[in-house]
């Protein structure tokens, strides 16, 4: 058998594994040639010390060890991130959904104020079904702009809050709301442009200055 070189004392239990069976009943010297430690199946030529089988084993643990698999799977289990759960949706209540219905009949609103109003209770009823992530404070920027739309002052500031507290709560909404925004900047430049003409028609109109 040809004398191993290894770099620590602790690969004296690798070597307890890796000798046959009757390599270490015959006996295994550990011997320290030109400075370096050998381990081998023959007496050492200088220095050394013959060891049992029992000293070669000496490190191994006692107690039970975990298959492989199991200790991989439980590595990786460890290191996995835990999904954080999504924020429960809060929504307005039967009852406070019956009062913004009743809200949004009063004649006194605009025709914005209740436009605006119906699209609140379709929000709402949209949150009632899952729709969006919405907290108690996105709902308190709604209650406040609906109570504004029956205010001279004031009423389309708090419809643009809204509409942008809607549009983070849910992109679904927010994408609408867009959508509506361009309409609406869409047909207020073709009202502008029909005034527009019909400044330019008066104007050359007989008689006009």
């Amino acid at each position: 058998m040809t004398p191993a070189v290894f770099s620590s004392p602790l690969l004296a239990l690798a070597l307890s594994f890796a000798l046959p069976a009757t390599a270490l009943a015959q006996g295994v010297w550990k011997c320290e040639i030109d400075g370096q430690t050998r381990y081998t199946d023959r007496p050492c030529p200088d220095r050394g010390a013959s060891l049992s089988p029992q000293r070669l084993q000496a490190n191994v643990a006692d107690a039970p060890r975990q298959p492989a698999s199991s200790t991989v799977s439980a590595a990786l289990a460890a290191a996995k991130p835990t999904a954080a759960e999504p924020p429960a949706n809060v929504c307005p209540s039967s009852t406070e959904l019956r009062d913004m219905e009743t809200r949004a009949s009063s004649t006194s609103l605009s025709t914005e104020a209740r436009q605006f109003m119906i699209d609140e209770i379709r929000r709402a009823r949209q949150c009632a079904k899952g729709q969006g992530r919405y907290t108690e404070a996105d709902w308190r920027i709604s209650r406040e702009a609906q109570a504004a739309q029956s205010s001279n002052s004031g009423a389309y500031e708090a419809r643009l809050r809204a509409e942008g507290m809607h549009s983070a709560a849910d992109p679904e909404e927010g994408t609408r709301i867009a959508r509506q925004r361009e309409q609406e900047t869409a047909a207020q430049a073709q009202a502008a442009r029909r005034a527009w003409r019909e400044q330019q028609r008066q104007r050359n109109l007989p008689g006009s200055p």
